[in-house]
């Protein structure tokens, strides 16, 4: 089968590897969908993010769907031919978090596709994939693309539940890639009334007014974009930064109000922050890290209509095109989310 691997940054390429059976547990997959997410494309420009860098070639990939070939030993609730979102989260279910019913923060967490430990734990941009099938939710009603996902939808899903009450709040969303756009959408479905988006591309704000943002702002063409809502010490309940940047999260902190609550997604590297406006106004920065239940939902949520994820899939690349793909995917004044597609 082929794979996409990282060699280093730039470096991307088509190795054939070995098909093995699926073991007891497990499902084998032919993958169909594949998403192309923001920390495959921090691999493929700059070889890693933050603290965490490739020290190994490493398969890409964690948003995928396709559709099961093969059942393993002991797996009864699936089916050959079903169409399945896979979880890219596989936590130990033993370490002290765990327990806790804290899976994202596990311990011994296999990812799909990160360099964080070492060795690396390979991803899924394969054409055939083992998985268990406990990761496995079945995406009856959904195209390989919607299905695929679900992943993505899931991180918002997180960071909304963590949020807390949306409902009749003000939430500002800084930054519109796929993680911001999906934010918007899991805002509004949690019942927040006023959402403004940031970003610095015009196409990206026209994907944030499409999908139901009240007010869009290009912080390009007008950086101060959000002063009007600093006046009597802020406007905004709720923010999901989704850039990582520091003017952002910084321009965001001003516009929020005494009480409010900054969910931060976005991934970068240290920041310095204006502590003494987050001390003054008694503001909760909370972090959002992977997700581990909402993945089911998501899928649920999509295959029920009440989140459609269909307008983000902008580009679809064949196998043979990933590095097209990629190349996409990192232009942001055309593409929302890129997918691979493996058959």
């Amino acid at each position: 089968m082929k794979s996409i691997v990282i060699h280093a940054p730039k470096d991307l390429r088509i190795e054939e590897q070995d098909v093995v059976a699926p073991g007891p547990g497990e499902v084998q997959i032919a993958m169909a969908a594949g998403g192309i997410c923001g920390s495959d494309l921090h691999y493929y420009n700059h070889g890693g993010f933050g603290a965490i860098k490739l020290r190994e070639p490493m398969v890409l990939g964690h948003e995928v769907a396709g559709h099961i070939t093969a059942l393993g030993a002991g797996v009864t609730d699936l089916q050959v031919g079903q169409l399945v979102a896979v979880s890219p989260s596989r936590p130990c279910n033993t370490c002290k978090f765990c327990l806790e019913g804290a899976q994202n923060q596990c311990l011994n967490m296999r990812f799909y596709g990160s360099a964080m430990p070492f060795p690396h734990i390979q991803g899924a941009f394969r054409q055939v994939l083992n998985a268990d099938a406990s990761q496995c939710a079945v995406a009856d009603g959904l195209n390989a693309g919607e299905a695929a996902m679900a992943e993505p939808l899931a991180v918002c899903l997180h960071a909304t539940r963590r949020a807390g009450n949306l409902v009749g709040k003000s939430v500002l969303v800084t930054g519109c890639g796929p993680i911001g756009i999906l934010s918007i959408l899991c805002a509004r479905r949690a019942g927040a009334d006023r959402i403004v988006a940031t970003d610095l591309s015009e196409f990206t704000l026209d994907m944030a007014w499409a999908v139901g943002a009240d007010e869009t702002i290009n912080m390009a063409k007008t950086p101060n974009g959000l002063d009007k809502f600093t006046a009597d010490k802020g406007s905004f309940d709720v923010m999901y930064e989704c850039t990582g940047a520091v003017p952002a999260l910084t321009a965001g902190i001003h516009a929020m109000r005494p009480g409010g609550t900054i969910m931060q997604l976005g991934l970068s590297g240290d920041m310095s922050l204006p502590m003494m406006a987050i001390t003054a106004k008694e503001l909760s920065l909370k972090g959002s890290f992977r997700f581990h239940d909402e993945f089911q939902t998501g899928v649920s949520l999509m295959q029920k209509g009440l989140i459609d994820v269909k307008p983000l899939i902008t580009h679809t690349v064949g196998i043979d095109n990933a590095e097209d793909g990629f190349k996409l995917a990192s232009d942001r004044s055309q593409a929302m989310k890129t997918q691979i597609q493996f058959t």
